[in-house]
Protein backbone atom coordinates (compact mmCIF):
# COMPACT_ATOMS: atom_id res chain seq x y z
CA UNK A 1 0.00 0.00 0.00
CA UNK A 2 0.92 3.50 -0.76
CA UNK A 3 2.01 5.49 2.30
CA UNK A 4 0.30 9.06 2.27
CA UNK A 5 2.31 12.56 1.65
CA UNK A 6 2.47 14.50 5.08
CA UNK A 7 -0.83 16.40 5.75
CA UNK A 8 -2.45 14.13 3.43
CA UNK A 9 -4.77 11.14 3.71
CA UNK A 10 -4.95 8.21 1.47
CA UNK A 11 -7.53 5.77 0.59
CA UNK A 12 -7.15 2.89 -1.51
CA UNK A 13 -9.81 -0.32 -2.62
CA UNK A 14 -10.09 -2.89 -4.54
CA UNK A 15 -13.55 -4.04 -6.01
CA UNK A 16 -16.20 -6.10 -8.15
CA UNK A 17 -19.47 -4.89 -8.65
CA UNK A 18 -21.93 -5.99 -11.32
CA UNK A 19 -25.23 -6.50 -11.18
CA UNK A 20 -24.97 -10.65 -10.85
CA UNK A 21 -22.65 -12.85 -9.31
CA UNK A 22 -20.88 -15.48 -10.69
CA UNK A 23 -21.36 -19.33 -9.46
CA UNK A 24 -18.45 -20.73 -8.62
CA UNK A 25 -16.77 -17.04 -7.64
CA UNK A 26 -14.83 -17.42 -4.14
CA UNK A 27 -13.20 -15.19 -1.99
CA UNK A 28 -10.15 -17.52 -0.44
CA UNK A 29 -8.85 -17.82 3.36
CA UNK A 30 -6.11 -15.21 1.64
CA UNK A 31 -8.43 -12.96 0.83
CA UNK A 32 -7.85 -14.10 -3.22
CA UNK A 33 -10.60 -13.64 -5.73
CA UNK A 34 -11.45 -16.18 -8.29
CA UNK A 35 -12.41 -14.08 -11.52
CA UNK A 36 -14.49 -15.46 -13.84
CA UNK A 37 -16.01 -12.72 -16.07
CA UNK A 38 -18.55 -14.38 -18.40
CA UNK A 39 -19.56 -18.05 -18.33
CA UNK A 40 -18.30 -19.00 -21.96
CA UNK A 41 -19.74 -19.70 -25.48
CA UNK A 42 -20.91 -23.44 -24.69
CA UNK A 43 -23.01 -23.21 -28.46
CA UNK A 44 -19.77 -21.67 -29.85
CA UNK A 45 -17.59 -24.35 -28.60
CA UNK A 46 -20.29 -26.69 -29.72
CA UNK A 47 -20.16 -25.56 -33.51
CA UNK A 48 -16.50 -25.42 -33.61
CA UNK A 49 -16.06 -28.63 -32.65
CA UNK A 50 -19.12 -30.30 -35.13
CA UNK A 51 -17.20 -27.91 -38.05
CA UNK A 52 -13.91 -29.23 -36.87
CA UNK A 53 -14.80 -32.86 -37.58
CA UNK A 54 -16.90 -32.02 -40.85
CA UNK A 55 -13.75 -30.44 -42.48
CA UNK A 56 -11.28 -32.93 -40.71
CA UNK A 57 -13.65 -35.50 -42.55
CA UNK A 58 -13.77 -33.72 -45.97
CA UNK A 59 -9.70 -33.33 -45.71
CA UNK A 60 -9.10 -37.01 -45.30
CA UNK A 61 -11.85 -37.72 -48.09
CA UNK A 62 -10.60 -35.68 -51.05
CA UNK A 63 -6.60 -36.77 -50.18
CA UNK A 64 -7.73 -40.44 -50.65
CA UNK A 65 -9.79 -39.44 -53.24
CA UNK A 66 -6.94 -37.72 -54.62
CA UNK A 67 -4.05 -40.72 -53.89
CA UNK A 68 -7.20 -43.02 -55.51
CA UNK A 69 -7.66 -41.39 -58.99
CA UNK A 70 -4.10 -39.50 -59.05
CA UNK A 71 -5.34 -36.36 -58.92
CA UNK A 72 -3.54 -33.36 -58.07
CA UNK A 73 -6.45 -31.08 -58.01
CA UNK A 74 -7.85 -33.14 -55.28
CA UNK A 75 -5.19 -33.56 -53.36
CA UNK A 76 -4.28 -29.88 -53.43
CA UNK A 77 -7.56 -28.79 -52.35
CA UNK A 78 -7.35 -31.69 -49.49
CA UNK A 79 -4.24 -30.35 -47.76
CA UNK A 80 -5.50 -26.52 -48.44
CA UNK A 81 -8.97 -27.67 -46.36
CA UNK A 82 -5.89 -29.60 -43.48
CA UNK A 83 -5.08 -25.62 -42.70
CA UNK A 84 -8.67 -24.77 -42.10
CA UNK A 85 -9.24 -27.98 -39.68
CA UNK A 86 -6.31 -27.05 -37.88
CA UNK A 87 -7.50 -23.39 -37.28
CA UNK A 88 -10.76 -24.26 -36.14
CA UNK A 89 -9.58 -27.01 -34.36
CA UNK A 90 -7.59 -24.27 -32.36
CA UNK A 91 -10.57 -22.52 -31.92
CA UNK A 92 -12.70 -25.30 -30.32
CA UNK A 93 -9.14 -25.96 -27.84
CA UNK A 94 -9.35 -22.65 -26.78
CA UNK A 95 -13.19 -22.87 -25.60
CA UNK A 96 -12.10 -26.29 -23.69
CA UNK A 97 -9.06 -24.81 -22.24
CA UNK A 98 -10.87 -21.49 -20.86
CA UNK A 99 -13.55 -23.40 -19.68
CA UNK A 100 -11.05 -25.89 -18.20
CA UNK A 101 -8.98 -23.23 -16.35
CA UNK A 102 -11.68 -20.57 -15.51
CA UNK A 103 -11.38 -21.36 -11.67
CA UNK A 104 -7.69 -21.34 -11.59
CA UNK A 105 -6.70 -18.23 -9.71
CA UNK A 106 -3.45 -18.33 -11.44
CA UNK A 107 -4.76 -16.18 -14.30
CA UNK A 108 -5.76 -12.50 -12.88
CA UNK A 109 -8.74 -11.92 -14.53
CA UNK A 110 -9.68 -14.94 -15.84
CA UNK A 111 -9.19 -17.25 -19.24
CA UNK A 112 -10.89 -15.10 -21.32
CA UNK A 113 -8.12 -14.23 -23.65
CA UNK A 114 -7.30 -17.22 -24.24
CA UNK A 115 -10.11 -17.13 -26.63
CA UNK A 116 -8.91 -13.97 -28.42
CA UNK A 117 -4.94 -15.67 -28.82
CA UNK A 118 -6.82 -18.17 -30.29
CA UNK A 119 -8.13 -15.76 -32.74
CA UNK A 120 -5.19 -14.43 -33.44
CA UNK A 121 -3.37 -17.48 -34.39
CA UNK A 122 -5.90 -17.96 -36.73
CA UNK A 123 -5.32 -14.82 -38.30
CA UNK A 124 -1.87 -14.92 -38.80
CA UNK A 125 -2.42 -18.62 -39.88
CA UNK A 126 -4.40 -17.06 -42.66
CA UNK A 127 -1.60 -14.71 -43.88
CA UNK A 128 0.83 -17.51 -44.25
CA UNK A 129 -2.45 -19.68 -46.40
CA UNK A 130 -2.70 -16.38 -48.31
CA UNK A 131 0.87 -15.97 -48.98
CA UNK A 132 0.93 -19.46 -50.05
CA UNK A 133 -2.20 -18.48 -52.53
CA UNK A 134 -0.09 -15.81 -54.13
CA UNK A 135 3.09 -18.12 -54.58
CA UNK A 136 1.44 -21.20 -56.20
CA UNK A 137 -0.76 -18.61 -58.33
CA UNK A 138 2.39 -16.82 -59.57
CA UNK A 139 4.19 -20.19 -60.43
CA UNK A 140 1.33 -21.42 -62.49
CA UNK A 141 1.18 -17.70 -63.75
CA UNK A 142 4.86 -18.27 -65.02
CA UNK A 143 4.71 -21.91 -65.50
CA UNK A 144 1.24 -22.60 -66.71
CA UNK A 145 0.08 -26.07 -66.39
CA UNK A 146 -3.01 -28.32 -67.68
CA UNK A 147 -5.69 -28.25 -65.77
CA UNK A 148 -8.33 -30.70 -65.74
CA UNK A 149 -11.56 -28.64 -65.34
CA UNK A 150 -14.49 -30.47 -65.06
CA UNK A 151 -12.45 -32.26 -62.22
CA UNK A 152 -11.43 -29.23 -60.87
CA UNK A 153 -14.78 -27.40 -60.80
CA UNK A 154 -16.28 -30.62 -59.18
CA UNK A 155 -14.03 -30.14 -56.57
CA UNK A 156 -14.45 -26.59 -56.01
CA UNK A 157 -18.09 -27.19 -55.96
CA UNK A 158 -17.72 -30.20 -52.80
CA UNK A 159 -15.21 -27.66 -50.97
CA UNK A 160 -18.00 -24.77 -51.59
CA UNK A 161 -21.27 -27.44 -50.14
CA UNK A 162 -18.95 -28.22 -47.33
CA UNK A 163 -18.51 -24.37 -46.43
CA UNK A 164 -21.98 -23.53 -46.53
CA UNK A 165 -22.94 -26.04 -44.11
CA UNK A 166 -20.20 -25.08 -41.93
CA UNK A 167 -21.07 -21.16 -41.98
CA UNK A 168 -24.57 -21.98 -41.45
CA UNK A 169 -23.40 -24.45 -38.10
CA UNK A 170 -21.48 -21.09 -37.35
CA UNK A 171 -23.49 -18.73 -37.42
CA UNK A 172 -26.37 -20.44 -35.48
CA UNK A 173 -23.81 -20.20 -32.77
CA UNK A 174 -25.66 -17.62 -30.65
CA UNK A 175 -23.29 -15.39 -28.10
CA UNK A 176 -23.85 -15.93 -24.63
CA UNK A 177 -22.65 -13.50 -22.37
CA UNK A 178 -21.80 -14.24 -18.88
CA UNK A 179 -22.11 -11.89 -16.05
CA UNK A 180 -19.17 -11.00 -13.32
CA UNK A 181 -19.26 -10.98 -9.65
CA UNK A 182 -19.71 -8.77 -7.03
CA UNK A 183 -17.07 -8.58 -4.15
CA UNK A 184 -16.01 -5.40 -2.34
CA UNK A 185 -12.98 -5.34 0.05
CA UNK A 186 -10.60 -2.97 1.67
CA UNK A 187 -7.43 -3.01 3.12
CA UNK A 188 -9.01 -3.74 6.47
CA UNK A 189 -10.23 -6.77 4.75
CA UNK A 190 -13.47 -5.79 5.28
CA UNK A 191 -15.95 -7.56 2.81
CA UNK A 192 -19.84 -6.52 1.42
CA UNK A 193 -21.13 -7.28 -1.77
CA UNK A 194 -22.83 -4.07 -3.70
CA UNK A 195 -25.97 -4.24 -6.09
CA UNK A 196 -26.43 -1.44 -8.15
CA UNK A 197 -29.03 -0.28 -10.24
CA UNK A 198 -27.06 -1.25 -13.91
CA UNK A 199 -27.65 0.75 -16.91
CA UNK A 200 -26.64 -1.16 -20.18
CA UNK A 201 -25.14 1.25 -22.95
CA UNK A 202 -24.80 1.08 -26.93
CA UNK A 203 -22.04 2.27 -27.56
CA UNK A 204 -22.87 2.70 -31.58
CA UNK A 205 -19.32 2.24 -33.77
CA UNK A 206 -18.59 0.05 -30.97
CA UNK A 207 -21.55 -2.45 -31.38
CA UNK A 208 -19.27 -5.16 -33.31
CA UNK A 209 -16.94 -4.83 -30.35
CA UNK A 210 -18.08 -7.39 -28.20
CA UNK A 211 -18.30 -9.80 -30.68
CA UNK A 212 -16.38 -13.60 -30.10
CA UNK A 213 -13.56 -13.52 -31.55
CA UNK A 214 -12.67 -16.95 -31.48
CA UNK A 215 -16.13 -17.77 -33.25
CA UNK A 216 -15.23 -15.03 -35.73
CA UNK A 217 -12.00 -16.04 -36.33
CA UNK A 218 -13.36 -19.79 -37.05
CA UNK A 219 -16.31 -17.98 -39.42
CA UNK A 220 -13.51 -16.04 -41.45
CA UNK A 221 -11.62 -19.24 -41.75
CA UNK A 222 -15.14 -20.48 -43.50
CA UNK A 223 -16.21 -18.12 -45.18
CA UNK A 224 -12.38 -17.28 -46.99
CA UNK A 225 -12.86 -20.99 -48.03
CA UNK A 226 -16.29 -20.49 -49.64
CA UNK A 227 -15.73 -17.12 -51.40
CA UNK A 228 -12.19 -18.72 -52.84
CA UNK A 229 -14.04 -22.05 -53.62
CA UNK A 230 -16.54 -19.40 -55.41
CA UNK A 231 -13.65 -17.24 -57.15
CA UNK A 232 -12.14 -20.93 -58.53
CA UNK A 233 -15.29 -21.88 -60.14
CA UNK A 234 -15.69 -18.68 -61.68
CA UNK A 235 -12.14 -19.20 -63.28
CA UNK A 236 -12.28 -23.07 -63.76
CA UNK A 237 -15.81 -22.16 -65.65
CA UNK A 238 -13.65 -19.36 -67.99
CA UNK A 239 -11.11 -21.33 -68.62
CA UNK A 240 -13.51 -24.43 -69.74
CA UNK A 241 -15.39 -22.50 -71.71
CA UNK A 242 -13.19 -19.72 -73.29
CA UNK A 243 -10.01 -21.30 -73.32
CA UNK A 244 -8.90 -18.46 -70.25
CA UNK A 245 -6.43 -20.68 -68.64
CA UNK A 246 -4.71 -17.70 -67.07
CA UNK A 247 -8.09 -17.07 -65.29
CA UNK A 248 -7.44 -19.85 -62.50
CA UNK A 249 -4.27 -18.65 -61.20
CA UNK A 250 -4.87 -14.95 -61.76
CA UNK A 251 -8.35 -15.54 -59.37
CA UNK A 252 -5.91 -17.26 -57.13
CA UNK A 253 -4.06 -14.09 -56.77
CA UNK A 254 -7.64 -11.98 -55.76
CA UNK A 255 -8.34 -14.49 -53.67
CA UNK A 256 -5.43 -14.47 -51.86
CA UNK A 257 -6.07 -10.77 -51.38
CA UNK A 258 -9.28 -11.02 -49.69
CA UNK A 259 -7.75 -13.58 -47.29
CA UNK A 260 -5.01 -11.21 -46.38
CA UNK A 261 -7.81 -8.51 -46.16
CA UNK A 262 -9.55 -10.42 -42.95
CA UNK A 263 -6.92 -11.59 -41.63
CA UNK A 264 -5.57 -8.44 -41.21
CA UNK A 265 -8.72 -7.01 -39.84
CA UNK A 266 -9.16 -10.35 -37.13
CA UNK A 267 -5.44 -9.61 -36.75
CA UNK A 268 -6.38 -5.79 -35.63
CA UNK A 269 -9.34 -6.72 -33.81
CA UNK A 270 -7.61 -9.52 -31.82
CA UNK A 271 -4.19 -7.66 -30.82
CA UNK A 272 -5.88 -4.67 -29.55
CA UNK A 273 -7.50 -7.12 -26.96
CA UNK A 274 -4.15 -8.72 -26.20
CA UNK A 275 -2.32 -5.30 -26.34
CA UNK A 276 -5.04 -3.90 -23.65
CA UNK A 277 -5.18 -0.55 -26.41
CA UNK A 278 -8.54 0.29 -24.85
CA UNK A 279 -8.40 3.91 -23.61
CA UNK A 280 -10.10 5.13 -26.91
CA UNK A 281 -13.35 3.15 -26.13
CA UNK A 282 -16.42 4.97 -24.90
CA UNK A 283 -16.49 3.22 -21.19
CA UNK A 284 -13.21 5.53 -20.31
CA UNK A 285 -15.20 8.30 -20.96
CA UNK A 286 -18.06 7.59 -19.10
CA UNK A 287 -16.38 6.76 -15.76
CA UNK A 288 -14.59 9.77 -16.05
CA UNK A 289 -17.63 11.46 -16.29
CA UNK A 290 -19.25 9.69 -13.45
CA UNK A 291 -16.22 10.27 -11.30
CA UNK A 292 -15.80 13.93 -11.76
CA UNK A 293 -18.93 15.44 -11.91
CA UNK A 294 -18.62 18.15 -9.67
CA UNK A 295 -22.00 17.28 -6.43
CA UNK A 296 -22.65 19.48 -3.88
CA UNK A 297 -19.69 22.08 -4.26
CA UNK A 298 -17.01 19.26 -3.97
CA UNK A 299 -14.49 18.69 -6.98
CA UNK A 300 -12.88 15.58 -7.98
CA UNK A 301 -10.26 14.95 -10.47
CA UNK A 302 -8.75 12.04 -12.15
CA UNK A 303 -5.02 11.93 -12.05
CA UNK A 304 -4.20 8.63 -13.75
CA UNK A 305 -6.76 6.44 -15.09
CA UNK A 306 -5.73 3.06 -17.08
CA UNK A 307 -8.76 0.52 -18.46
CA UNK A 308 -8.29 -2.81 -20.37
CA UNK A 309 -10.96 -5.65 -21.24
CA UNK A 310 -11.61 -9.06 -19.27
CA UNK A 311 -14.06 -10.38 -20.84
CA UNK A 312 -15.87 -10.17 -23.91
CA UNK A 313 -18.48 -6.92 -22.50
CA UNK A 314 -16.57 -6.80 -19.47
CA UNK A 315 -13.86 -4.25 -18.09
CA UNK A 316 -11.80 -3.68 -15.24
CA UNK A 317 -10.35 0.05 -14.83
CA UNK A 318 -7.56 0.99 -12.19
CA UNK A 319 -7.42 5.00 -11.40
CA UNK A 320 -6.34 7.11 -8.58
CA UNK A 321 -8.12 10.67 -8.35
CA UNK A 322 -7.48 14.00 -5.89
CA UNK A 323 -10.73 15.84 -4.23
CA UNK A 324 -11.50 18.31 -1.63
CA UNK A 325 -13.81 15.55 0.22
CA UNK A 326 -12.25 14.69 3.22
CA UNK A 327 -15.37 12.29 3.61
CA UNK A 328 -15.50 10.87 -0.11
CA UNK A 329 -14.64 6.91 0.40
CA UNK A 330 -13.89 4.61 -2.80
CA UNK A 331 -17.17 2.70 -1.75
CA UNK A 332 -18.61 6.18 -3.25
CA UNK A 333 -16.46 6.37 -6.08
CA UNK A 334 -17.46 2.61 -7.23
CA UNK A 335 -21.18 3.20 -6.31
CA UNK A 336 -20.76 6.18 -8.94
CA UNK A 337 -19.18 3.60 -11.40
CA UNK A 338 -21.20 1.14 -10.81
CA UNK A 339 -23.58 2.89 -12.98
CA UNK A 340 -21.85 1.10 -16.15
CA UNK A 341 -22.90 -2.35 -16.18
CA UNK A 342 -19.42 -3.43 -17.90
CA UNK A 343 -16.66 -2.07 -15.63
CA UNK A 344 -16.69 -5.11 -13.00
CA UNK A 345 -13.46 -4.65 -11.36
CA UNK A 346 -12.07 -1.27 -9.98
CA UNK A 347 -9.17 -0.26 -8.22
CA UNK A 348 -9.72 3.16 -6.47
CA UNK A 349 -6.84 5.24 -4.73
CA UNK A 350 -7.94 8.70 -3.02
CA UNK A 351 -5.56 11.52 -2.52
CA UNK A 352 -7.25 14.77 -0.43
CA UNK A 353 -6.09 17.89 -1.50
CA UNK A 354 -8.16 20.64 0.11
CA UNK A 355 -6.63 23.11 -2.37
CA UNK A 356 -7.72 21.36 -5.24
CA UNK A 357 -8.96 23.52 -8.43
Amino acid sequence: MQHPHPGQSNHSSHAEHSSHSTPGAALTGDNVHVHVYGGGNPAAERGTRIVMWITAFAMLAEIGAGWWFNSMALLADGWHMSSHALAIGLSTFAYAAARRYAQDPRFAFGTWKVEVLAGFTSAVLLIVIAALMVAGSVERLLSPQAIHYQEAMLVGVLGLFVNIVCAFILGGAHHHHGHGHSHGHDHHHHHDHHHHAHHPHSHGEQQGHHADLNLKAAYVHVITDAATSVLAIVALAGGWLYGWAWLDPAMGVVGAVLVAVWAKNLIHETGKVLLDREMDHPVVQEIREAVETDRDGERIRITDLHVWRVGREHYSCALSLATDNPALTPDEVRKRIGVHEEVVHTTIEIRHAPDLT
